[in-house]
């Protein structure tokens, strides 16, 4: 009864797992659906932001052809209007010293507030200037390399009437500098302070060579890096296709772009989450299985101990009627046998007394100690069951062990064999040597075991017999593991042809 509700723990602990795991694998599927929908959302959003920066881009590109159109329409205008200055002075300077200037030529010449003229001759004497804030600048003096320099912006007028044509030299009106400075102005900072402001996102925008003709929102140290903007165009495209703008004049550019860095922030959140989640609940899982495992080892002592406890006071009476027997002249056949069974008490009384505390280890011949302990227990066995010993020929196998504990190894190992092959079958021991580790492997010819089952036989109270409480595995594994620093599992199992149960041992 105790061992069957101990294996209904065990079943029930292993559906809890399930469930728990299951369950845990709904809430990181939803959890990465849900964060899934929300990132396409923001990455859609974004796209959507890229798509309006490039038809500001493709306004701005039809803005600067209408800019150019103005400023020429404007230019074209400043010289007639320099041209028809021109004639008028030329008319005013024709008109003799004793008749009056057409008031209409006077009109002309003194409308010219803002486009700065010179007149020179043909040394390039300044013969008059006007609108010019120029203090080099006067009547009479030669027009100097750095003023004729500012003043060729065009093409001078020339009046070939005059010996040696004078000339006439200006530059645009400061109305007209005005407003290309400020439609210049708000034009080059159009896509630097309006539309890469305005996306979120990392973006380049390069030209049909490849050549970057603006970028926004990437790291100022990284984009220093030679070469950084084309590698990273190229990353770019990887992700996302480009979006091509088609100029009026049949050019081509491309707007480049990727996540922002809240879209790779929320993509990446659930796992940094998870991981956290998953790394508190490995840490308290670890710390419960470690009190848990040491409750159960102080109830495995108390109950090694009580039982050595226990077993001790029948024993020394035992002990004292074999004396007894021996001095009565009782048959020595009967006395020798009764000795050895209680040889074989005190020896149980050693192991469960042993268990719990640090047993000494010593270097051990584990070939013929073994083979001593092997054959003791096919004495004690049905002749229906072979016992074979297969030591590995010519090598050193010794190891530290504490000769009673791991004899009850061996003997838990040899009865659960047995019983799987229902006293009837084949058992093999081989004991060999891999580098720095002793190999035992105990082979039967029993009914098998499910592949499913392999960690579960070391369980306290897992048994498939109707008698015993299913302990000798787990104090097999405790003695291994606990005692002497090793391992011990089930190698390999078969259904219906048998298995085979390993033990390492460091090798001394």
């Amino acid at each position: 009864m105790v061992k069957k509700k101990i294996q209904n723990i065990y079943e029930q602990k292993s559906k809890w797992k399930l469930w728990l795991m299951l369950f845990a694998a709904l809430i990181v599927g939803v959890s990465l659906w849900y964060n899934s929908i929300i990132a396409s959302r923001i990455a859609h959003s974004e796209k959507k932001q890229v798509k309006i920066w490039a038809q500001a881009v493709r306004e701005r590109a039809k803005l600067l052809e209408r800019q150019s159109e103005l400023f020429e329409r404007l230019a074209d205008e400043e010289r007639r209007k320099v041209q028809l200055y021109a004639d008028a002075i030329h008319r005013a300077l024709s008109t003799s010293i004793d008749a009056d200037v057409d008031p209409i030529i006077t009109n002309i010449i003194s409308s010219n507030q803002n486009i700065p003229v010179i007149m020179v001759d043909a040394n390039n004497r300044i013969l008059s200037y006007r609108n010019v804030d120029d203090p080099g600048i006067r009547d009479g003096v030669q027009l100097s390399d750095s003023a004729l320099q500012r003043f060729t912006n065009y093409e001078p007028i020339v009046d070939s009437k005059y010996e040696g044509a004078n000339r006439i030299y200006y530059q645009d009106s400061r109305l007209f500098r005005e407003i290309k400075q400020t439609i210049e102005s708000y034009m080059n900072s159009f896509i630097s302070e309006v539309v890469l402001n305005a996306a979120s996102v990392p973006v380049i925008y390069a030209d049909e060579k490849g050549e970057v003709l603006a970028y926004g929102n990437l790291n100022p140290l990284e984009v220093k890096e030679e070469g950084f903007l084309q590698r990273k165009m190229k990353k770019m495209a990887s992700e996302n296709d480009p979006i091509e703008i088609v100029l009026q004049d049949g050019s081509k550019q491309y707007i480049y772009y990727s996540g922002s860095e809240l879209l790779s922030q929320i993509q990446i959140y659930p796992y940094i989450q998870f991981g956290i989640i998953a790394l508190f609940l490995f840490i308290a899982y670890y710390a419960f299985s470690t009190a848990r495992k040491s409750e159960q080892n102080k109830v495995w002592v108390g109950m090694s101990k009580e039982t050595a406890h226990q077993l001790g006071t029948p024993i020394s009476s035992l002990v004292g009627w074999v004396e007894y027997l021996k001095s009565s002249g009782v048959d020595e056949h009967i006395v020798r046998e009764l000795e050895k069974d209680v040889n074989r008490l005190e020896l149980i009384t050693e192991r469960f007394s042993k268990i719990g505390s640090s047993p000494e280890l010593k270097k051990t011949d584990m070939r013929s100690h073994l083979q001593e302990s092997f054959s003791y227990l096919q004495s004690r066995t049905s002749r229906q069951a072979r016992f074979i010993f297969d030591p590995a020929p010519g090598e050193d196998l010794y190891a530290k062990i504490n000769a009673p504990l791991f004899d009850w190894v061996i003997e838990n190992l040899v009865k659960n064999a047995l019983d799987a092959m229902n006293g009837t079958g084949e058992i093999r021991m081989k004991v060999g040597r891999q580098g720095e580790q002793l190999i035992i492997d105990l082979s039967d010819t029993g009914k098998g075991i499910p592949k499913s089952k392999f960690k579960e036989v070391f369980n306290p109270g897992f048994s498939t017999k109707k008698r015993g409480w299913g302990l000798g595995l787990s104090l097999t594994k405790r003695i291994v593991e606990n005692y002497h620093n090793g391992k011990v599992f089930v190698k390999q199992s078969e259904q219906g042809k048998g298995s085979t149960f390993r033990i390492v041992l460091p090798a001394a």
